[in-house]
């Protein structure tokens, strides 16, 4: 069993080795695109599954990456809609379902990154979705990168 889940890979962007093999890439998509520019896009993950339902069992990971889509609005052949993807008219309660099945994934003691921008939700709105707060994270320029840990249930 794999270790790492990526429960939004995308194109794997930020992944040093985007074939890492104690990883599994999960995305609700699967496809590629020649851009405007001739560059080549693509989401190719390894299981094609949604992050409000994800089909492991609980505490199957020790480390769960949670990158979900944040734009709430994108033109349907814009650049930024086709990299990232665009969240739904019920994407708080999808953030937070999918914050919850990244948790029940979680081994006990895991570490949850969690990624997000600021480009049209703020952090702020979306902490106050999720039951748990970061332990700590970082913010460069409208990317926020925030750390939880699944802490036993006393």
């Amino acid at each position: 069993m794999k270790q790492i889940l990526d429960a939004c890979c995308g194109s794997r962007m930020f992944w040093f080795d985007k074939e890492h093999p104690a990883a599994v890439f999960m995305d609700n998509r699967s496809f590629g695109k020649t851009l405007c520019d001739g560059r080549r896009f693509e989401v190719r993950p390894d299981l094609i599954a949604d992050f409000r339902e994800i089909p492991f069992p609980d505490e199957s990971f020790r480390l769960v990456v949670f990158d979900p889509p944040h734009l709430r609005r994108a033109g349907n052949s814009s650049w930024l809609g086709i990299k990232y993807g665009v969240l739904e008219s019920t994407w708080q309660n999808d953030l937070r379902r999918g914050f919850e099945e990244c948790m029940r994934v979680l081994r006990t003691h895991g570490v949850l990154i969690f990624k997000w921008s600021e480009d049209q939700i703020s952090t702020a709105d979306i902490l106050k979705l999720l039951p748990a707060q970061p332990l700590f994270g970082n913010r460069r320029g409208k990317t926020v990168w925030m750390v939880f840990m699944k802490f036993p249930e006393e």
